[in-house]
């Protein structure tokens, strides 16, 4: 186990000019623990576009941290999607999160787009023939729900991989034996890219059940207990939440997780707390620490 794991965030595009503002105090206290990438995602249909767009590029010109840009198969046609990620790339930024995406809002399912990337794989070839792209893509420890079944879900990871993807990052669990028992199955099929877990820490439990009947994501009836009460009790809530999150993470480094990624919703205070107890510091506070002078 190395002395700090290693981390990256993300970050959604707020939908006015004041919680941009705010989003910005968020990644910059969130910079000074050097993350080795933060994502900006990509709303259903491409309906954040612009504004992802803009976010990213301005983290790639005001910061020290790469932006990895989301990207989806949903509402648009290959050429403007190709169109889109030249752009980035011309723009310097090397890092993008190749996905299928959700179905529009008010469609309940996925239909791929008559001349655009059926599906993630896909989108992954056509990024590779445009430029040697960083690219990330999503994995699902207990499977997409729209996925016939965990196999399936599987080999459709894998052909993401083959196509070219350097990594897979994970939809938030909280049962780490799904987390192990997904990585351990995916190592049997020749996956040997990393496959980081994504981390989310519980700002609102009523809310986090709600998303998770919506993204086959389960929670363990021993989480609702914990949190059972303490929502009308924020400050309680939150330092129950940093101490979940910590246990989950320091479990999953015994496993020989060294790297976690982070789903923020925006928010520092709590995230940074998390990765402050897993000795991710700013660099000036790790140099202290390391000479004794802390």
């Amino acid at each position: 186990m190395t002395s700090s794991p290693r981390v990256s965030f993300e970050f959604f595009p707020p939908h006015d000019e004041a919680a941009e503002e705010k989003l910005w105090d968020v990644i910059r206290s969130l910079e000074s623990l050097q993350p080795g990438f933060v994502s900006v995602t990509y709303g259903a249909g491409g309906s954040t576009r612009s504004r992802t767009d803009r976010i990213v590029r301005r983290i790639h010109e005001e910061t020290g941290v790469s932006p990895a840009a989301h990207l989806t198969c949903v509402g648009a046609t290959q050429a403007e999607t190709d169109a889109l990620a030249r752009e980035w790339w011309d723009a310097g930024i090397r890092q993008i999160v190749a996905l299928r995406g959700d179905p529009p809002k008010g469609e309940a399912c996925y239909t791929p787009h008559p001349d655009g990337y059926e599906n993630a794989a896909a989108l992954v070839t056509g990024l590779r023939r445009i430029a040697d792209f960083d690219i990330s893509v999503a994995a699902y420890p207990e499977c997409h729900p729209d996925s016939a079944s965990v196999a399936a879900d599987l080999e459709n990871l894998k052909r993401k991989l083959d196509n070219g993807a350097n990594r897979a990052i994970t939809q938030y669990f909280f049962d780490n034996v799904q987390f192990l028992r997904f990585r351990d199955a995916a190592a049997a099929m020749g996956i040997a890219v990393p496959i980081i877990p994504g981390i989310l820490p519980v700002t609102n439990f009523a809310r986090v059940v709600e998303f998770s009947e919506r993204c086959g994501a389960s929670v363990p009836d021993s989480m609702a207990e914990l949190f059972e009460g303490l929502d009308a009790d924020p400050e309680t809530r939150q330092l129950v939440a940093g101490a979940t999150a910590v246990k989950q993470c320091e479990e999953l480094r015994r496993e020989g997780v060294e790297d976690f990624h982070f789903y923020t919703l925006n928010r520092a205070a709590l995230t940074k707390a998390i990765c402050w107890d897993l000795g991710v510091r700013p660099a000036q506070s790790q140099a202290r620490t390391a000479d004794g002078r802390a």
